[in-house]
């Protein structure tokens, strides 16, 4: 079985402040809560606050990421952050998330090319991808899912570090999640299978998260599903009780 992962987005929430004490106390409760150390948690704070949640973790076992990046090493991109500039201060980075993709701009194309750029700094891609309501409504939820995977995935050859987020746009941030067995339909099959067109046996290890309004009275039924090892959470990442238990409750699934 792929490792457990549950990554925390906060989006632009967070004064740096407010982010260093939130962390800390993820930090804390992740060291007394019982079967949480079976999960690799990662939380992902807005770039301005990277350093000092990266300090506040350090010496445990809580990992960092971040929220997005630019493909391009350096140059003239007003406002953007590279790998470069990254490495050092996390270990993930969430790439083609549906609200970069709807509210910025980006396409399979630029996602693809953050991936390879990612991989190349020795940061671990988390691949966010999801069908909005009139696709799903249409009956192309699969044939979306698979195609963003196999585009954010082109010229990718080697599947370690990767994890693939499962988002439907129609459940982020609405409270109303996706079913865990319509979760697990797209995920064992669309994203698993083009996995495993792509890159064989190796996609067996490759983590598959669910996103959109994971919680802790949720997560438990999603983890129950075998194509499930953990969540990309938002609201609930945002106070360290709940995003805990978002966490135990993953790996109490898993037991």
């Amino acid at each position: 079985m792929p490792d457990l992962v549950v990554a925390g987005n906060w989006k632009m929430n967070t004064t740096v402040s407010e982010a260093a004490a939130l962390a800390a106390a993820v930090r804390d409760g992740a060291a007394a809560a019982p079967g949480v150390e079976n999960v690799e948690l990662v939380l992902c704070p807005p770039f301005v606050s990277l350093a000092a949640v990266s300090d506040a973790v350090k010496g445990s076992a809580v990992k960092v990421g971040a929220q997005n990046m630019h493909f391009q090493e350096s140059g003239a991109f007003t406002g953007e952050v590279s790998p470069g500039m990254l490495r050092g201060l996390c270990d993930y980075v969430i790439l083609g998330h549906s609200e970069r993709r709807q509210l910025f701009g980006e396409t399979d194309e630029s996602v693809n090319n953050k991936v390879k750029a990612a991989q190349a700094a020795g940061l671990k891609p988390i691949l966010c991808v999801g069908e909005s309501l009139e696709q799903r409504e249409q009956g192309k939820a699969s044939d979306v899912i698979s195609g963003q995977v196999r585009a954010g995935l082109e010229g990718v050859n080697d599947a370690s570090g990767l994890i693939v987020a499962y988002e439907p746009v129609w459940a982020i941030g609405t409270g109303q999640a996706a079913t865990p067995e319509t979760a697990a339909e797209i995920m064992g099959g669309a994203i698993f299978e083009t996995l495993r067109s792509l890159f064989s046996a190796a996609a067996d290890n490759v983590p598959l998260l669910y996103g959109g309004s994971m919680n802790g009275g949720n997560a438990g039924e999603f983890a129950a599903q075998d194509c499930i090892h953990g969540g990309l959470v938002g609201g609930a990442a945002l106070h360290a009780d709940q995003f805990l238990q978002v966490a135990a409750a993953v790996a109490a699934a898993k037991v």
